[in-house]
């Protein structure tokens, strides 16, 4: 079976999260299993139905653990797929295999992280301990400095800017976007909490240009979803969204290891947003300008602006001015993070885009797009990144 074969044959039927917090005081265990019975309770499922677990290979809670917290009869099929934020959308296309394929019939798909009072993704990381051992390039970065995620991304933000003439405005653009729309969002761990122009560019720096506003959030939570099939889900009480496509892609010029041998490309406009979005839009059957809404990963504003470019809204060296332009708010051409995305919701590696996403294509957005019928989720870069299309189902 091809994948564009497997084009609106599945459907995500349920969704459901915990509160994101900074301090849950919870095991992400319980928060797994919060969001996985919510999932279930939105599809009108029972949960003991549920006979396939997908998730992500950096997440603490296995898929025996989550079985065993639920009370699973009968699981048919577990995967896991990554790294890190690059997994969800790919998630959502792994559980479609595993419905399409015969190997399970309710899958859950979720993403559990004490992303603030646990592991912190955005702390420094150590150099690797055997030089060479794994064939990984990390030890050519690390012991200089070059720790963390942020280090990186302000690295791509300095080429792009001298490159193209970006600015710190146009960054702050895509920031206080994602903000407005989390202040519509009571969910969000920044409702209520404004952000103008004026004070992203007046907010601390954190690494060169990239500043306090410019970062993801650190968030305690959990997302999780019901992947089926789309006649199934059609009588199901949360009703269908159809996944339309998925990709996933990872760049053979980006050498081994975490993230910073992505600077060691040719080019640092080469990114794996390129040749995903590519297969991804083939096998949907759709381009850029069918696209009414998109959810994109957004650990860093800056990351934002090269997808704008990549995914084939605007042209490279493009994606400040289209952000400035008002093309990315609740009535431009190109709505993105309705719910305010890891900059101003929460950051729940990318599952909680999809969430959204799903939102949006049944009208229960609290920043709802009016008439949108197609949903472009993204999922992280820079070395392997995954995407997805959703469509309303009509």
């Amino acid at each position: 079976m091809t994948m564009e074969a497997t084009r609106d044959r599945c459907a995500i039927a349920g969704i459901g999260a915990t509160d994101f917090s900074k301090s849950s005081g919870r095991t992400t265990l319980t928060l797994a299993t919060e969001a996985a019975l919510a999932a279930a309770a939105d599809a009108g499922v029972d949960p003991k139905a549920i006979d396939g677990i997908v998730r992500c290979d950096a997440d603490a809670v296995s898929h025996n653990d989550l079985a065993t917290s639920l009370g699973l009869c009968e699981l048919t099929y577990w995967g896991a797929t990554g790294a890190g934020g690059a997994a969800p959308c790919g998630m959502v296309g792994q559980a479609v295999a595993a419905v399409l394929s015969g190997q399970a019939t309710t899958v859950l798909v979720y993403r559990s992280l004490n992303g603030r009072s646990g592991r912190r993704w955005g702390r420094g990381r150590k150099a690797r301990t055997t030089v060479g051992g794994d064939g990984a390039l990390d030890e050519f970065f690390t012991p200089h400095g070059l720790t963390t995620p942020g280090q990186l991304w302000a690295m791509m933000a300095q080429h792009h800017f001298e490159r193209y003439g970006t600015t710190k405005e146009h960054l702050g653009h895509i920031a206080v976007t994602c903000r407005s729309n989390a202040n519509a969002n009571p969910a969000a761990q920044m409702a209520g909490r404004t952000l103008t122009l004026d004070e992203h560019a007046a907010a601390r720096s954190l690494s060169s240009p990239l500043g306090l506003f410019d970062y993801c959030l650190e968030t305690d939570g959990a997302c999780a979803l019901i992947v089926t099939t789309a006649e199934r889900a059609r009588d199901l009480a949360g009703g269908a969204v159809l996944v339309r496509a998925t990709a996933q892609f990872a760049s053979a010029t980006v050498g081994p290891g975490t993230f910073y041998p992505a600077l060691l490309r040719p080019d640092l406009d080469d990114q794996p947003s390129i040749g995903l979005a590519r297969t991804l839009f083939r096998r949907a059957e759709l381009s850029p300008s069918d696209i009414d809404v998109a959810q994109l990963y957004d650990c860093f504003t800056i990351t934002v602006l090269v997808q704008l470019e990549q995914y084939g809204f605007c042209k490279s060296g493009e994606g400040g001015p289209f952000a400035a332009s008002g093309a990315i708010t609740p009535g431009g051409a190109l709505p993105i993070n309705t719910a305010g995305g890891h900059l101003s919701e929460g950051y729940i590696h990318g599952m909680n885009h999809i969430v959204e996403g799903v939102r949006q294509m049944r009208g229960s957005s609290t920043t709802q797009i009016a008439g949108a019928e197609t949903c472009l989720v993204t999922s992280g870069l820079p070395v392997a990144s995954s995407a997805l299309v959703l469509v309303r189902d009509r």
